[in-house]
């Protein structure tokens, strides 16, 4: 293991493989890894962010930052990921639950429904199903307790 891997974000809906490769890799140990990206396509509000990769849990959890660099919000993802040591390169697989916590607190899950196309189309198994529930649970149950975001308050910084 490298300090700096390739990074891939995998997405289901839309079908796309996008190499990471403007990402800056902040931290990188075990089951751990902070980046710092810029938008990869230009977005009225959101500008760039952090992101938190959590290999143990499964979940990406991004600051997303205005030009004014103004938190919008946390954007949770739920993911599956692979590593090849041999050319030192994780492949991120957005499961397609996301998890949208802002600043005043309002918490909000989004696109459900992603999940029942994806299974109508094939593009998501039995098994990745009940991951992406399990790891979307576990999510939440640390939202609610309020113990998510001030485990992460030290990589916001790095």
């Amino acid at each position: 293991m490298t300090d700096k891997p390739i990074l891939y974000r995998k997405r289901l809906i839309p079908n796309e493989c996008i190499r990471l490769d403007q990402d800056e890799i902040l931290l990188h140990k075990e089951q751990l890894l902070v980046t710092r990206w810029n938008t990869i396509r230009p977005k009225k509000d959101l500008d760039h962010g952090i992101s938190c990769f959590l290999l143990d849990k499964g979940w990406k959890i991004s600051q997303f930052i205005n030009r004014e660099d103004q938190l919008i919000c946390w954007y949770c993802d739920i993911i599956d990921w692979s590593y090849n040591l041999d050319t030192d390169t994780y492949v991120f697989t957005d499961l397609l639950a996301d998890v949208l916590i802002y600043p005043s607190g309002q918490i909000r899950v989004v696109d459900l429904d992603e999940i029942a196309d994806a299974m109508e189309q094939g593009l998501l198994d039995q098994t990745q199903l009940c991951l992406c529930m399990r790891r979307l649970d576990a999510l939440l149950r640390e939202i609610y307790s309020q113990k998510l975001l001030p485990s992460l308050e030290s990589y916001w910084l790095l």
